[in-house]
């Protein structure tokens, strides 16, 4: 009697292990989905020129800021499409209007693969009225989109979206050192991408080829849509 009781008690101990198993197993495989679906793209291999991308694409943090028209220009105005965000400001010597001159030659391009808008993100509030910036963007492409703020509003937004920037000099014509690159919003508000511009020769202006901005874009876009978890 002894025996068959201690028998069954081990039988017993084998189906608890079995069972334990099973639920780490499926444990594992929920993680393992989850771990699957955190992102879209930052497991795929991407052929990418001048672009990188976030490790996880996470939400661009809340924020509120006028466009040259006057109106309130927030998370909501990012849905469903895509946004490249660039920062600059009106009086800049030579990066602004570089690369502005460059996104308005390439725009008709980004525009085949998706719904798309430029956003100039101004970081000079106290220069950039919007009577400025209005006449700034329709001296480019009226279609463009330019939004500025108090610096108050500036530093999170510049910051969450991997900018930096930084006055220089104290009188009126003073400058403003800033990141030249661009970031690519998803249509639902998350960080995708940073696109960077390369210097071939050491002390020349880094620019971005809008041959390698075209195609990184559409290449991004196009990982991003495949995945089911976007």
């Amino acid at each position: 009697m002894e025996k068959k009781l201690q028998l069954i008690a081990v039988a017993l101990s084998g189906l608890v292990l079995l069972g334990l198993g099973g639920v780490t197993a499926v444990q594992l495989q929920k993680s393992q989905q989850t771990n699957t679906i955190i992102t879209s793209i930052q497991d795929t291999e991407l052929e990418l020129v001048s672009s990188f991308v976030f490790p996880i694409a996470k939400p661009l943090a809340p924020f509120s800021l006028t466009d040259q028209y006057g109106n309130a220009f927030t998370n909501s105005q990012l849905n469903d499409k895509w946004s490249l965000f660039f920062i600059g400001y009106t009086s800049c010597p030579d990066v602004c209007p570089t690369t502005m001159g460059k996104l308005t030659a390439a725009y008709p391009k980004l525009l085949e693969n998706a719904d798309l808008q430029v956003i100039f993100l101004s970081v000079d509030p106290q220069r950039d009225t919007q009577a400025k910036l209005l006449s700034y963007m329709n001296f480019f492409n009226p279609e463009f989109i330019a939004i500025t703020g108090e610096h108050a509003q500036l530093f999170p937004l510049t910051r969450d979206l991997g900018f930096v920037y930084a006055m220089i000099g104290e009188e009126e014509d003073y400058l403003v050192d800033h990141s030249a690159s661009m970031a690519l919003i998803s249509p639902d508000g998350n960080k995708v991408a940073i696109i960077k511009p390369k210097s071939s020769v050491p002390g020349k202006l880094p620019l971005i080829s809008n041959k390698n901005l075209i195609a990184d874009i559409r290449t991004l876009i196009a990982n991003y849509k495949a995945d089911p978890s976007s």
